[in-house]
């Protein structure tokens, strides 16, 4: 009954005194051992158990909440106190429920996680399949260069020959290594790695130049003066000339060709690699997909299974919560309604009014 209620039926019952009789005033009176504990407002907290908690007495129906709220209204306790009864009453009864339903969260967001590392691992190896399948083979001119080489190499060996012919008349019996001497003098210049011919926009000096055409006209020169002896000056001139151009040039030659033949033989070995990886990496990469793709399956489906078994505790949670402040807005009320009431009453109006 409400205290509106409550206060109407007081109202309707109120008679003068010299009038009384025996009749008794129509009014709803609750049952006497329930207005017995109604008289005396009680501020205790019931004592809950972690198993079962006990369910207070105020507690059991709308009527016994509100009778609760009058009660407290009327004398001078504060609704507070019976406000943090009905939460840690509550709080009891929703314990069990909020630990399953942290519990299976947690589970959810390690299923969440291993999923996002799967799908992130999944990216990776599909952009690695994407990149390596657009990768083109690199140019190369392997062919060209060790034809280029080994023509360099025969004009090197032809060269000592002809060193070697012009220089044995000379010298009879050391002629094989004096003229190997010339050659490597000559061909070899390994002052700079670059020749000027091939620098444009290098400033020639001349200690640039001597370095560049030093050694060689001078072999050439050596070479000329040995033929001289037993050629004649125009065989001896020519071989002067060939000789210098051919040191000049042969022996860059011969180090630009291992250069790039190094070079184009590394660009064709990774393009044998590449072939290679477009055949053994993509197959090993589809199978790991194929892997991830079924893992994270069985993930999502553990995963749906949590949150079917987490909608149960959630959904009573939730319902228990709404009880909770259903019943806190119920006692305020009353409370707050008889609070209102109580400096307007008389205290044998407000004794009466609980009885």
């Amino acid at each position: 009954m409400s205290f509106l209620d409550r206060l109407k039926n007081w109202f309707r019952s109120e008679i003068p005194s010299e009038t009384l009789n025996t009749e008794v005033p129509a009014v709803a009176i609750e049952p006497q051992n329930e207005a017995n504990n109604l008289v005396t407002p009680t501020t205790e907290i019931p004592v809950l158990s972690t198993e079962a908690p006990l369910t207070p007495f105020w507690l059991e129906n709308e009527d016994a909440l509100r009778d609760e709220g009058v009660i407290f209204g009327l004398s001078d306790s504060k609704a507070e106190e019976k406000i943090g009864a009905i939460r840690n009453y509550f709080s009891h009864k929703t314990a069990d429920l909020e630990k399953t339903a942290e519990y299976l969260s947690e589970k959810i967001g390690e299923l969440n996680l291993f999923i996002e590392q799967k799908e992130t691992r999944i990216n990776e190896l599909k952009d690695k399949a994407h990149t390596l399948e657009n990768r083109e083979a690199a140019n190369h001119y392997l062919p060209r260069t060790i034809v280029g080489l080994l023509l360099s190499l025969a004009m090197c060996v032809g060269n000592y020959y002809l060193i070697d012919e012009s220089i044995q008349p000379n010298f009879p019996q050391n002629h094989f290594f004096i003229a190997l001497g010339v050659l490597l003098a000559g061909m070899f210049n390994l002052f700079n790695p670059k020749s000027l011919f091939h620098e444009k926009d290098a400033p020639v000096s001349w200690r640039n130049a001597l370095e560049e055409i030093g050694m060689p006209l001078a072999a050439s020169v050596f070479v000329f003066v040995q033929a001289l002896e037993h050629q004649s000056i125009v065989r001896a001139l020519a071989l002067l000339l060939f000789s210098f151009f051919l040191f000049l040039f042969a022996g860059k030659l011969l180090l630009s060709n291992l250069t790039v033949t190094k070079n184009d033989m590394s660009l064709w070995l990774g393009n044998r690699r590449l072939k290679s990886d477009k055949i053994s990496k993509a197959s090993e990469w589809d199978v790991e997909l194929n892997r991830l793709t079924n893992e994270i399956d069985e993930l999502r489906v553990q995963k749906w299974k949590i949150v079917d078994e987490l909608k149960a505790p959630e959904a009573e949670l939730k319902r228990l919560n709404e009880k909770r402040d259903m019943m806190i807005k119920l006692f305020e009320s009353e409370f707050n309604l008889a609070r209102s009431y109580r400096e307007k009453l008389t205290s044998k109006q407000i004794k009466k009014i609980l009885e």
